[in-house]
């Protein structure tokens, strides 16, 4: 064979081998580039399962109502973020790193499963606790409202009771008189109010020492008195009062009478007399002056 032909077909391998480099060339990085978009979607994928991991951490957070749990949760939260801003950093080609978040995320799996299931028995627990205590209280409130309802008939009975014993003053009269003693037949004539009234019998109440308070209002509702300090209790308030008087009641019927001194001034007009006795109203009477 000549030179040339030997060059020729040295020429012709060479050629055939640039080719053929260059295809397996060509191949290979076809590959690598399809391995690199797989390895992209492969983090994308992991980077979804972490972000969903921290959201359901957020969720079953608001499911808690232990607290000791809630740290714990709140502990596997920040280490599941922690591995996101990991994997965040790492380059799609880094098989191994990648390889090593998704271990790390099959380990958070279990752990979630494990706090789901804590929490449902929790949850379970907390529904039983909660059926008891409304069993409970329902039978409590039950209970209260027998024992109220037994409170409310004796409070009715002692009202009634203290109402029985309560005294009670009939035929109340108001007599205006003269200097003279005389029924006065006009206002400016009134020197002295007599007062008259029947304490009526009543076997309950209590025998004894009372006091009753007379008060007399004048048209404009202001009371007769000799002195501001003149009061008495009544309903939680001070009332004034004209006359007191001391009787010593033995639950028969008792007249009583009491007398007021006019030494201020009186106009025409309706007037009214109040009787009270142990912080009850026991009697009213209007009269008027003219």
């Amino acid at each position: 064979m000549s030179k040339k032909s030997l060059l020729i077909a040295a020429v012709a391998i060479l050629v055939i081998a640039i080719i053929g480099i260059t295809y397996l060339l060509f191949t290979e990085k076809k590959a690598n580039r399809e391995l690199v978009q797989e390895f992209q979607l492969d983090k994308e994928d992991l980077e979804n399962e972490y972000s969903r991991f921290v959201q359901e951490y957020d969720e079953l957070k608001f499911k808690v109502t232990n607290d000791s749990l809630g740290v714990l949760l709140e502990q596997e939260q920040l280490k599941t973020q922690r591995l996101l801003e990991e994997l965040r950093t790492v380059k799609s080609s880094n098989a191994t790193e990648i390889r090593r978040l998704k271990k790390e995320l099959a380990t958070l799996r279990k752990v979630m499963v494990g706090y789901i299931n804590q929490i449902d028995s929790l949850n379970k627990l907390a529904a039983q606790q909660k059926q008891v205590i409304a069993e409970v209280t329902q039978k409590y409130n039950q209970a209260s409202q027998q024992i109220s309802s037994l409170s409310e008939e004796k409070k009715n009975l002692d009202k009634k009771v203290t109402l029985a014993a309560q005294l009670d003053a009939t035929n109340i009269r108001i007599e205006p008189r003269n200097k003279r003693g005389k029924v006065a037949k006009k206002v400016k004539d009134i020197v002295k109010l007599a007062i008259s009234f029947t304490i009526v019998k009543n076997i309950t109440a209590e025998n004894g020492e009372r006091t009753i308070y007379v008060r007399i209002a004048k048209p404009d509702n202001d009371v007769l008195t000799k002195s501001a300090s003149n009061t008495f209790p009544y309903e939680n308030r001070t009332l004034a009062y004209s006359i007191k008087k001391y009787i010593d009641y033995n639950g028969e019927e008792q007249n009583v009478n009491v007398f007021w001194d006019v030494e201020e001034f009186l106009y025409a007009g309706n007037y009214r007399v109040d009787i009270f006795e142990g912080g009850n109203l026991i009697g009213s009477q209007s009269f008027t002056l003219n």
